[in-house]
């Protein structure tokens, strides 16, 4: 199985996106399947041109195409948040969770967590298991789980700024 691909994001830093490269990305947001040939003609370009120009923003990580799944539907019935509290290298240490399969989302925030990370397990012995790997980690102090109990609202189409 092909090891997903990792995303690092500093800041506010944003790649500069003309107005059709905005109109692309939506299109691609309502629908990741949606041909080439009825984006060119939503946004006034040709296939081809579309096709490069999703390229580049392929290329430059601007955004991804990838199929959303539904952890329950695949078997992976339990999912949660976890805070975590850690001392020492904070970027260091998110690098070292980042490495965990389980997790699909790491992030350094502020307030009364130093990292937030998202899991995907599928019971809750398996949960326990992944609690106590990110507890032996080194700099990470202590962890709270907030357990999904029902998903309410799950969307990726924020558009473009």
């Amino acid at each position: 199985m092909a090891k997903p691909r990792q995303v690092v994001r500093d800041g506010a830093s944003h790649a500069l996106l003309d107005d059709v490269a905005k109109q692309i990305i939506e299109q691609l947001q309502e629908d990741g399947r949606r041909p080439y040939a009825s984006i060119g003609k939503a946004v006034g370009l040709s296939e081809a041109a579309v096709r490069q120009r999703v390229q580049r923003l392929l290329d430059a990580g601007v955004m991804q195409i990838v199929a959303v799944t539904d952890p329950l539907q695949l078997g992976f019935p339990r999912q949660a948040m976890i805070g975590l509290r850690t001392t020492g290298d904070l970027e260091a240490i998110a690098d070292r969770l980042a490495e965990l399969e389980e997790l699909d989302y790491v992030v350094i925030t502020a307030g009364s967590f130093d990292l937030l990370t998202e899991v995907v397990c599928r019971n809750d012995d398996h949960l326990l298991e992944v609690i106590s790997r990110l507890r032996e980690v080194e700099g990470v102090v202590s962890t709270e789980a907030f357990v999904y109990l029902k998903l309410r609202k799950q969307t990726y189409t924020w558009g473009t700024a």
